[in-house]
This record gives structure tokens, sequence and C-alpha cells, in this order.
């Protein structure tokens, strides 16, 4: 159980960092793009949206390994066994979604849990990011 905590930290520890620093940067590159600011947040938009597709690969490829893996449990249902099936998953999950249709059994199952929460949360921080970012180029008008 331990190494299943372990394990599960560390994918949610590398999904925050990425998340971070997609932000960060997108911090720094708003500013100095020169176009209008409907433009940036456009821009600002798409950054997140890359930055959670990035980080639901990083959970799909999770899955897609511990469900090759011996011990760590299955999917199954509408699932293949192929990556972009991990990915549809993923995406899913993360979005809390959840249509249902691809069930996590055994200790795999603790990823899902904590990657609904992880994306709830990081949905969240974007939202807010995106918020900020939007009070800032549209009072300078």
């Amino acid at each position: 159980m331990i190494v299943v905590f372990l394990v599960n930290t560390l994918i949610v520890i590398t999904a925050v960092i990425i998340h971070y620093e997609f932000l960060y940067r997108l911090t720094l590159l708003l500013p100095r793009i020169q176009v209008r600011h409907r433009f940036r947040i456009v821009l600002g938009v798409g950054g997140a949206l890359l930055g959670h597709a990035v980080e639901v690969w990083i959970f799909a490829i999770a899955y897609y390994l511990m469900h090759r893996a011996d011990g760590w449990g299955y999917l199954e249902g509408n699932f293949n066994g192929s990556l972009m099936d991990a990915v549809y998953f993923s995406f899913t999950i993360f979005t809390t979604l959840g249509f249902g249709d691809i069930q996590p059994h055994g200790e795999l199952r603790f990823l899902t849990g904590i990657e609904s929460l992880t994306g709830l949360v990081l949905i969240t921080w974007s939202a807010s990011f995106l918020f900020v970012e939007m009070q800032r180029f549209w009072n300078t008008r």
C-alpha cells in the first residue's frame, strides 16, 4: 500500500509541477506579446488547455503502465489496452466527467480518485489564472 501511495504521489506532484510551469511561463510570455488583449487571453486559454492535456497524458501513461504491470489492477469495459484508450480514460477522470464505460479494478482505483481531485484543483487554478489575466489586460484599455 505504501508503494501505491508513493507512486500516486509522484504522479500528482509531476502534474502539479507541469501545471505550475505552464502558468508561470504564460505569466512571463503574455505581457510581452504585442497583440490585442483579446488575443492574449486566447493564447492564455490555449496555453492552459495545452498544460491540461500534458497532465492528462502523464496520468494516462501511468494507467497504461499499471494496467500492463502485475499487481496494480486493470481497466475493463470499453478498453482494449491501448495507450489511446488510457488517454481517453484519463480525460474522463481528470475532468470528472466519468462516463463509466471503463472501470478500474485493484490498486489502480486509487489513482483515478486522486486524478479527479487533482484535475478539479488544476482546472480551478487555470480559471483563477485566466481571470487575473483578463482583469490585467482588460483594465489597461
